[in-house]
């Protein structure tokens, strides 16, 4: 039996009157922007701020995304974000997403980013540094 994941992060948020829908559910878009705001969560546990880990000399962007949806999120709803480290390649990085509302699972996402050298934003593989903090986080 395998242990179960430990989360990189975990963000606490409650839903908002306005991320809401006609039909009084989180609207999909707002999902990704849960995701989003977990991504930077995690750079501050990685690497103290999302500046320190942009003075390595790179950056990340979404090359990916895939969400599913497996229960309506409504108005007020206490939801919390985890992030999971799934994949470190040469110039990408994998991670799982879960939203849940106590033990429901509402949302899961994987999202694709890509290591970018901020100053051409070509891809580029990741320093060394980098590569070994999320290289630890995978057991690599």
């Amino acid at each position: 039996m395998t242990a179960p994941r430990r989360p990189i992060a975990e963000m606490p948020l409650r839903v908002r009157y306005h991320e809401c829908d006609g039909q009084g559910i989180v609207f999909n878009a707002h999902y990704l922007a849960y995701v989003d705001m977990c991504s930077f969560e995690a750079e501050k546990a990685l690497f103290g701020s999302h500046e320190e880990f942009l003075a390595h000399g790179t950056d990340v962007v979404v090359a990916e995304a895939n969400l599913k949806f497996r229960a309506p999120a409504r108005y007020d709803e206490e939801l919390v974000v985890s992030q999971y480290p799934n994949h470190l390649g040469t110039t990408s990085l994998i991670f799982d997403f879960e939203i849940h509302r106590g033990e429901t699972l509402v949302a899961a996402a994987t999202i694709r980013y890509v290591f970018i050298d901020p100053a051409t934003l070509r891809p580029t593989p990741p320093p060394d540094a980098v590569r070994k903090v999320y290289a630890a986080l995978l057991g690599d």
